[in-house]
């Protein structure tokens, strides 16, 4: 009868544009988040993330890694909050357009309890327009398309803006009715609609998982089927349904994290697609706008409509994380070393690997420059220009109006430094390097002692006993957390950490951060950095990081009230729980763990904060895939909530994140029932 009922729903849903069908073997990913049922389907030439939004304001969304493009239909407002549900398996689908061009896509069934439904607007282009409407509720107007309604079936279709293929959304009404307006329910009160959303953008060339990962690598089904829809042979995609395309970060922490288990060409896929995106100066590409979206870059910048992708250099943290995710591989990782020279001498276009890494050393070299030089806070590595972001806390209050970050300047500057000294004693970069290339990289060493000698330093904040357990006593008292836990946490010799950043005059900004994951893991700390990374990383919240929903990746506890309102638990950068930062920071452990030249006391320290990480860790497992999630304190405990179901969230969180998936690289240590964890 289920056979019957899917093949059924296969032609219905097809008939409607004249599909052909093309089952699948493989099981469904499906996964429920918040107010978001997610349904990703990845077969031969269609890849497809299904977002039904429940709730009292429904919306249908189906993305598109082919071009990151996607459709989306919203409702207007409904009364309650119904929820979607999908009664059998998204379809692959391969369609005609009017002109005969394929358009590759899915066919599903969806149904909801609510008398009736209106659509409010259809958006059919790049995700990135789809992103915008939802933000901002608007789209360009040379986008928009009209319905088309036949029957019981409404249309909206629109070719590119170039006039190539382009889109289709279909939903064809199964159960209730079309009444001119709205859907009105059927006599059981329930809408169910046959839908099929397909788009003309070319398809991306699909990496099996046996393609990617060595048997090395954890049996976590649900990150491997995220990680499978997110790798192509082209490039690694950052996230869906948000961001179906490469962003350089992400690709470069992904590969990193990744990088024990991953296969080497996958490895080479995720470095290529960095070093071909590079730019004249040698700046690393945060994000890349293609298909339909690119257009639109053109017709903005020269009234062209060419669809040849471009790139957007705005974030600073890319350009020093490339040189150590490179050494790692290309001199750490015995199979990168063996490959090595092979890789940097492939050509990309007109130049040789090797010679886009150079460029990227130039570029460090340069910037790093001005401080070593000067050793004066505002000689650090600062945001670009009219930005307000530009690491991966990349919102607007992200840094909480900082300029110079922390995790650029105390770690990823000197990181690159060391990178391209460890690459050049290697030999890797002599065919590539000028007469002037060399004579910089004479003094590399005595750059690089600047950068580590002098810039931590400024971004320490020291609080004494008294004055720390005050501010976390009113801190808790404001967002209803105990502090308990949190004031017997702090010593006598008061608190330290390190600030999120400084701001434009060279002042610390005194928010409490996971950032010390980056120095765990492509650093050497001392001692006494030790200890301030694993009590922040491990104290108990609003002392340290760690609740009972997953380490945060801001306190703002010590924080004047007016920046403290910025990072609360609905902001994307706030107090919030970001799955790839409780992996960098177990990550990070483990390799400090592995040194044999630290104190046995911080040995102990360290060992306890990963036992409580790893506790987190394991309670917060459901949601690992996803970007990031929330938290609410009920009944004495703190609880995992999504990230965007409430309406007072800045965003939502998308259901499969590539660097979420990293876990599969991390191996848990043996639990330890002799530490006890703070409470909380």
């Amino acid at each position: 009868m289920r056979l019957r009922s899917i093949l059924l729903l296969a032609l219905a849903c097809g008939t409607a544009l004249g599909a052909r069908t093309t089952p699948s073997t493989d099981p469904a990913f499906v996964q429920k988040e918040g107010l978001n049922l997610n349904s990703f389907v990845r077969k031969g030439p269609v890849a497809a993330h299904i977002v039904l939004r429940s709730g009292s304001d429904p919306r249908l969304i189906v993305a598109f890694p082919a071009g990151n493009s996607g459709v989306g239909l919203w409702f207007d407002h409904v009364q309650g909050a119904p929820q979607w549900t999908m009664p059998s398996p998204a379809t692959p689908v391969t369609v005609m357009d009017a002109k005969g061009r394929s358009l590759h896509g899915v066919s599903f069934m969806a149904a909801i309890a609510t008398p009736r439904l209106t659509p409010k607007q259809a958006v059919l282009s790049s995700v990135r327009v789809l992103r915008d409407y939802q933000a901002l509720g608007t789209a360009p107007a040379e986008l928009l398309t009209s319905v088309t309604v036949r029957g019981d079936t409404l249309t909206w279709a629109r070719d590119r803006l170039d006039g190539a293929p382009g889109y289709r959304l279909s939903v064809r009404i199964v159960r209730g009715r079309w009444d001119g307006h709205r859907i009105v329910a059927g006599a059981d009160g329930r809408v169910m609609l046959a839908i099929t959303a397909v788009s003309g953008e070319t398809p991306l060339t699909p990496v099996p998982i046996a393609g990617l990962l060595t048997p090395q690598a954890n049996a976590d089904p649900g990150a491997r089927r995220a990680l499978e829809f997110l790798s192509y042979r082209e490039k690694f995609l950052a996230g869906s349904w948000r961001f179906n395309t490469y962003f350089g970060r992400d690709t470069l922490m992904s590969v990193r994290l990744l990088m024990p288990v991953l296969q080497p060409a996958a490895v080479e896929t995720g470095l290529s697609s960095v070093l071909e995106r590079l730019s004249d100066k040698g700046q690393v590409a945060h994000e890349e706008d293609i298909g339909e979206f690119a257009i639109l870059d053109h017709m903005k910048a020269d009234g062209s409509k060419s669809d040849a992708p471009t790139y957007n250099y705005n974030m600073i943290d890319g350009d020093f994380m490339l040189a150590p995710v490179a050494r790692a591989w290309l001199v750490d990782d015995p199979r990168g070393r063996a490959r090595a020279a092979a890789f940097l001498a492939q050509r990309h276009g007109k130049e040789r690997a090797g010679d886009a890494l150079m460029r990227n050393l130039r570029h460090v070299l340069r910037r790093a420059r001005p401080f070593a030089d000067d050793p004066t806070p505002t000689n650090l590595i600062s945001l670009n220009p009219g930005m307000d972001a530009g690491q991966w806390r990349d919102s607007n209050d992200g840094l909480g109006g900082g300029r110079f970050p922390y995790d650029v300047n105390a770690i990823f500057v000197p990181a690159a430094l060391d990178a391209a000294a460890a690459m050049d004693r290697a030999g890797l970069l002599a065919p590539y390097m000028t007469p002037d290339d060399r004579a910089t990289f004479a003094r590399l060493s005595s750059v690089e002692a600047v950068w580590r000698s002098r810039a931590p330093g400024l971004f320490a904040i020291s609080i004494p006993a008294d004055r720390a357990r005050a501010a976390i006593s009113a801190y808790a008292a404001k967002v209803g957390v105990p502090a308990a836990a949190a004031t017997a946490a702090i010593g006598q010799e008061g608190l330290r950490f390190n600030a999120i950043a400084l701001d434009a005059q060279g002042a610390p900004v005194p928010i409490e951060n996971s950032d010390e994951g980056f120095a765990l893991l492509f650093d050497h700390p001392d001692d006494a950095a030790l200890t301030t990374a694993a009590t922040v990383i491990g104290d108990p919240f609003p002392a340290g990081l760690m609740t009972g929903a997953g380490m945060l990746v801001a306190n703002p506890a010590f924080a004047p009230d007016p920046l403290a309102a910025k990072f609360g638990p609905n902001a994307y950068h706030g107090t919030v729980i970001w799955s790839w930062h409780q992996a960098l920071a177990a990550a990070g452990l483990e390799r400090q763990l592995a040194r044999s030249d630290i104190s046995p006391a911080v040995r102990t320290k360290l060992k306890m904060t990963q036992q409580c990480l790893w506790r987190a860790i394991a309670a917060t497992r459901q949601v690992q895939s996803s970007e990031l999630w929330s938290w609410r304190y009920d009944g004495g405990r703190y609880e995992v909530a999504a990230f965007g179901a409430s309406g007072r969230d800045v965003d939502e969180s998308n259901a499969a994140q590539l660097w979420s998936t990293v876990y599969l690289a991390l191996k848990r240590p043996a639990p330890d029932g002799r530490i006890a964890c703070p409470a909380n």
